[in-house]
């Protein structure tokens, strides 16, 4: 069974990500677009102040990311 998702801030996220091997590829605003080389896999992270990311809003980026509740646990 998987862990539950935590509460991050997009800034933790990103920080995850990049282990994860994303690079972050550009910034419009409040939003990062990062980019992993091996699949050219890409995912958008809003980032709002220090506010905690909403749940909803995380699943999808990790599902579009293809990482998991428990890797992204690892990686933070």
């Amino acid at each position: 069974m998987s862990a539950k998702l935590p509460r991050i801030t997009g800034q933790q996220l990103i920080r995850a990500l990049e282990r994860a091997g994303y690079m972050q590829q550009r910034q419009r605003g409040s939003h990062v677009y990062l980019r992993r080389e091996n699949d050219n896999r890409r995912v958008v992270v809003p980032v709002h102040g220090g506010r905690d990311m909403p749940l909803g809003t995380l699943h999808a980026i990790l599902r579009d990311a293809d990482i998991t509740t428990d890797q992204l646990i690892a990686l933070l």
